[in-house]
């Protein structure tokens, strides 16, 4: 049985725990979830996305595999799970925000998206109705409605006209779920994206619109693309507000560890983001003690461990000096290092804000830690 069991919050701020229940797994919240975009979390492999990082749940982008491999391929491996080879829980967004991201190449109707590949110009469509089946092949446990993501900043009138668009196509993709099956024999669950843009009474106006149909998981989206870091917070904070509480609330495309807890502290239960495997690729390194940019010439002859915090291999048994000389000299091991390293990181964050929300310490603990984990080393 799938769902969502909210099991504890804490006294000193909104921040809580819980616990999802999927077909593949339970997911312990407040979780991070890698990002696979092509059925890959880039530069990991999923034996030690379950065994190092210790991954609970990671994300697939559907309008990737969309195109590549295409849904024959998948469908013909019976699912995404069975395709990559991993068996634990995956939530898949519905396209939407990459679709929108092609300016120049997409068009929105009352009836859906067309757009150009961004592979060959050819020209497709999504629809509430299309992303729902794309989805059900893909056999995520987790799937996202489609919507439409307004820019930063738009006017008033935009985000206006496009919550209605996504207000419509969620009575059409709800129907479409209703009517139609999963395809391997697992249960999935059907995710509503409250948009609205920075409008303080268009956020509400979504968030209530979507808690109309009862759901284990409610997001949030249209945040994290361009507005101040205060803005993100306000409309975090005022979100939660009205957000159904005995439901998983999933704040998309956030961010930094800063982020994290803030948004945390404010009652989100579960995030995704690039970030830190992007980070890795370019020499940024998030680590118990700090931020380390990993190219400076400080860590040449620094042959400590990378991160003596972390009970992780790639951490105890590689020093700041050897994964230097990785990047320096453009071997591909340095971003598989810097890439476990930091979603190892990113979960261990979770795991211990987790710990700290059922002992009702979160807040301090939230203060004490930012201080070192934001510091540039």
């Amino acid at each position: 049985m799938t769902g969502f069991n909210l099991l504890h919050e804490d006294s000193t701020s909104r921040a809580r725990a819980g616990e999802i229940q999927t077909d593949h797994g339970l997911v312990h919240t407040p979780v991070f979830m890698p990002v696979g975009t092509s059925a890959t979390v880039k530069a990991v492999h999923q034996q030690e996305l379950a065994a190092v990082v210790k991954a609970e749940i990671i994300l697939g982008n559907t309008y990737h595999l969309y195109l590549r491999p295409g849904l024959e391929v998948i469908e013909a491996a019976r699912g995404l799970h069975q395709f990559m080879n991993w068996q634990g829980p995956i939530l898949t967004d519905s396209g939407g925000y990459q679709v929108f991201s092609l300016s120049a190449r997409r068009k929105i109707k009352p009836e859906g998206v067309t757009f150009q590949s961004h592979i060959d110009g050819s020209k497709h469509i999504f629809t509430p109705e299309s992303v729902v089946d794309t989805q059900r092949i893909l056999g995520s446990d987790i799937m996202m409605a489609l919507d439409e993501c307004p820019p930063y900043p738009c006017t008033r009138k935009y985000a206006e006209k496009s919550l209605k668009i996504t207000n419509d196509w969620l009575i059409r993709g709800i129907e479409h779920f209703k009517n139609t099956a999963a395809k391997y024999e697992q249960e999935q669950i059907f995710v509503p994206i409250a948009q609205g843009s920075v409008f303080d009474d268009l956020r509400k106006e979504s968030i209530l619109f979507n808690s109309q149909y009862p759901n284990p998981i409610y997001a949030l989206g249209g945040l994290s693309v361009g507005e101040p870091q205060e803005e993100l917070y306000r409309m975090v904070a005022l979100s939660t507000e009205f957000m159904p509480r005995q439901s998983a609330r999933y704040l998309m495309g956030v961010g930094t560890p800063a982020n994290l807890l803030e948004c945390i502290g404010q009652g989100i239960d579960m995030f995704d983001c690039v970030l830190p495997t992007r980070n890795a690729r370019h020499g940024i390194i998030y680590t118990t003690r700090g931020i380390i940019h990993i190219r400076n010439q400080k860590w040449k002859t620094d042959f400590s461990m990378i991160d003596d915090g972390l009970e992780v291999p790639t951490s105890n048994l590689h020093s700041k000096a050897y994964l230097r000389h990785l990047f320096m000299v453009g071997e591909i091991l340095a971003a598989q290092i810097a890439s476990i390293q930091n979603l190892s990181f990113y979960t261990w964050l979770m795991r211990e804000a987790r710990k700290q929300i059922l002992l009702n310490n979160f807040d301090s603990w939230k203060r004490e830690i930012l201080i070192t984990i934001n510091q540039k080393l």
